[in-house]
């Protein structure tokens, strides 16, 4: 039990093992030599660890913006926090162990289900898997289930997610990439086909399809071609405006004036997604030579699902404007919630930007820039109500205003409390 949960809480909730691992046993499977093993392992290793870097770097941006954000417009609601849940469902419901052992049956029925179905994706993402046992197991509690119960449930429905939702993404990533290589293995993806499926009713098509990313400017703008400027000219103006209206109470840190603190957070959050971009360049050159091991011995066709950000690269563009289109559709949200009974959700700045921004990319591909825009805002309602109706189904288990953000594994728990609830009951 103790090397159980070692394994589980120092291995398999670590991405960046894991998948240098992955890489180990695909270099491995292929017969390289040992300074090729050593290389591409590491290699791996490394471009995990700076995509991360990028990440902990936008993630204190955000952070700043979405505190600022909040006072500048005096909001007052429930900030959708899995990571709470997952705290309180350890720590005070004494869930722990369900957790880990659901944790580890999602990640052997994913496999499984690979290797005998035509569904052959390996979910690698291994804080999101994390996620969804929590989710399958207060989904249990909610139910009354036994523990035996809850873990095998919450493996089945979790290993199932695990692969239903990057084979249901992979034609629109397919489009995304230009290739069949990678696949996305993000549990926000129900928001991602809500978007594609917006912009497909609401976008452009055929001759009229225009990208995001083609867009023509005036000969004085080309310098907003350049990714990262193109960023700043959004980011800046919306953190600097954001400051203006909170004030030097909120905005400012330490002794810095509190519009130029916001303009180099700002400024931050371009180096952020540089570094972050860079990370998945690095990470995308070995991991996928290196699965191409796994698929040709273990599970034949095999692919790697992986991280959200590994799409950003093919269209930034479009990640930006999804980012400030879901933000727009959260804060119509946030107002539309209580007229229909429901608790008041903030926007979540991180989860605009990662599930907006990958949702952008979505509705971009298939409805062009109309797609994202439209879909966009109507993607960032959706997101505010699912967090909304999981609001009224935590509150049996003591969960005061508290919600999550992905969208995959709060439909898994709404499908305890709406669905196998009512049937037990009826039972």
């Amino acid at each position: 039990m103790v090397v159980i949960n070692f394994i589980i809480q120092n291995i398999l909730t670590q991405s960046a093992i894991i998948i240098a691992l992955i890489a180990l046993l695909g270099l491995v499977l292929q017969k390289k030599s040992f300074g090729t093993v050593l290389t591409g392992t590491f290699k791996t290793l490394l471009g995990f660890e700076v995509l991360s870097a990028g990440f902990t770097v936008i993630t204190a941006s955000l952070t700043y913006f979405g505190k600022i954000f909040q006072h500048a417009f005096h909001l007052n609601g429930v900030v959708p926090s899995i990571e709470a849940i997952n705290g309180q469902a350890m720590n005070t419901l004494g869930l722990g162990n369900e957790i880990a052992f659901t944790f580890l049956g999602i990640f052997i029925v994913n496999i499984i289900i690979a290797r005998f179905s035509p569904w052959k994706y390996i979910f690698l993402t291994g804080q999101a898997l994390l996620w969804m046992s929590t989710m399958t197991v207060v989904g249990g509690k909610i139910c009354g289930f036994n523990t035996v119960v809850t873990v095998v449930l919450g493996s089945i429905i979790g290993g199932i997610f695990a692969v239903a939702m990057p084979a249901l993404a992979q034609p629109f990533v397919r489009k995304i990439t230009g290739n069949d290589a990678i696949a996305l293995g993000h549990f926000c993806t129900v928001g991602y086909l809500f978007e594609a499926g917006a912009a497909w009713i609401f976008g452009e098509r055929g001759e009229n399809k225009h990208s995001v990313e083609d867009i023509k400017l005036p000969k004085a703008l080309e310098f907003m071609q350049d990714t990262y400027l193109s960023v700043a000219v959004v980011m800046v103006p919306l953190y600097l405006i954001t400051a203006a209206f909170a004030g030097p109470k909120w905005a400012g840190v330490g002794t810095t004036n509190y519009m130029v603190e916001s303009f180099l957070q700002a400024v931050q959050f371009v180096v952020g997604v540089y570094v972050l971009l860079a990370g998945v360049r690095l990470l995308l050159g070995e991991i996928v030579p290196a699965f191409r091991g796994i698929a040709m011995k273990l599970v034949p066709d095999a692919k790697p699902a992986l991280d959200c950000p590994v799409l950003f690269p093919y269209s930034p563009n479009a990640v930006i404007l999804g980012f400030v289109t879901t933000t727009i559709g959260t804060v119509i949200g946030m107002f539309l919630m209580p007229v229909m009974s429901l608790a008041v959700i903030l926007p979540g700045m991180l989860t605009n930007f990662f599930a907006g921004g990958t949702a952008g990319i979505f509705g971009n591909v298939v409805g062009g820039r109309r797609g994202a825009i439209i879909g966009g805002v109507l993607h960032g309602l959706f997101i505010t109500l699912l967090p909304a109706l999981l609001v009224v189904a935590l509150q049996s288990l003591g969960f005061v205003n508290a919600s999550a953000t992905d969208s995959d594994t709060i439909v898994a728990a709404l499908m305890y409390a709406f669905i196998f609830a009512p049937i037990l009951k009826a039972i």
